[in-house]
């Protein structure tokens, strides 16, 4: 069965292998299905939600397409776009922000973490951000949306809205309710310095993380750096969460070589850190040094970037203003 998937990522600079791992490698791979429909969106309407400066926003939203681009997705057989240029984006928040319910915002904890203990200085735009997400995929009729941890708990908000809609205005499927599309082969990337903290770019140390725009030497030489521990690589899974570092670092190898994380294990089992830190930087400098380069000689070519965002807007706001037509008569304007 043909899929209509969507999804978007925010132009926030400087995208790392957590990043790729937990969504741009998944749509490369969805976007080569034979039957799949494709739309990926850099959301800067997110990433404005805290403050940005805005030469910086600009030039990362370009970072943002060419990542897509030099990760392998072909913008002629799928739509990246950028959300700020498809009007009807804002204009359905707005509209599905009048059907969702206070209770259901009030529920979601992502907005408790990113606000901190000081709410009140946290921004409506924070707040309402799901309603914002739930109005860019039911625009385009999704049927799948790939999803993290992280955002299962927005796509069910985003579940529940189009369904009180459909019921507010009484036309039944009128929003697609979309499902989600969960990447079972995916472990969370952890930072490089400690297990037990997500790979973030706004870790201080850069040994932390692996940029999608380090180069081989960069990479060989954070991973020989990577924390570890004193014992040998482990023999089997048991006791495995005792040892996040290594954990990670499986993780990481297992999903860059599309096996499961036993496999990982049997493989080195035993073995000196030494050897499958060596085979970790091979795989690793293999499938991001690549990216690496494609990236610089993109960002080389603005004229080029933009002509593909420009294009890929235009395909959306093809799709997207015939949806919100539709919701502006239901609602009666």
């Amino acid at each position: 069965m043909s899929k209509k998937i969507f999804s978007g990522v925010q132009p926030t600079g400087n995208l790392h292998l957590g990043n790729y791992l937990g969504a741009i490698k998944n749509f490369v791979e969805l976007s080569s299905g034979k039957d799949n429909q494709c739309i990926f969106c850099v959301v800067d309407l997110h990433a404005i939600t805290v403050k940005q400066n805005p030469k910086e926003l600009k030039k990362n939203i370009r970072e943002t397409a060419a990542t897509f681009i030099a990760s392998g997705i072909d913008p002629n057989q799928s739509i990246i776009f950028n959300q700020s240029m498809v009007s009807a984006h804002a204009e359905a928040a707005w509209i599905l922000s009048c059907v969702s319910k206070i209770g259901w915002l009030n529920r979601m904890t992502q907005f408790k973490e990113k606000a901190g203990k000081d709410k009140e200085k946290a921004s409506i735009g924070l707040y309402s951000y799901p309603v914002l997400m739930a109005a860019d995929i039911l625009l385009y009729d999704a049927t799948h949306v790939p999803v993290g941890d992280d955002q299962k708990q927005h796509l069910e908000l985003c579940r529940d809205i189009a369904q009180k809609f459909n019921n507010d205005y009484n036309v039944t499927d009128f929003l697609q309710v979309p499902e989600p599309l969960i990447h079972k082969k995916f472990s969370r990337i952890m930072s490089l310095k400690d297990g037990k903290k997500k790979m973030s770019k706004s870790d201080p140390s850069d040994l932390s993380r692996i940029n999608l725009t380090d180069q081989k030497d960069e990479i060989v030489n954070k991973i020989k750096k990577a924390k570890t521990d004193n014992s040998l690589m482990p023999e089997n899974s048991k006791n495995l969460n005792k040892r996040p570092e290594v954990e990670n670092l499986l993780g990481i190898y297992s999903s860059l070589k599309n096996q499961n994380l036993e496999e990982s294990i049997n493989e080195f089992q035993r073995k000196n850190f030494s050897e499958f830190k060596e085979k970790l930087s091979d795989v690793l400098v293999e499938k991001i040094d690549p990216i690496s380069k494609e990236i610089k000689k993109l960002l080389d070519d603005v004229k080029y970037l933009d002509k593909i965002l420009l294009e890929g807007s235009n395909k959306a706001n093809e799709i997207a203003s015939k949806k919100i037509k539709e919701i502006r008569k239901l609602v009666g304007f």
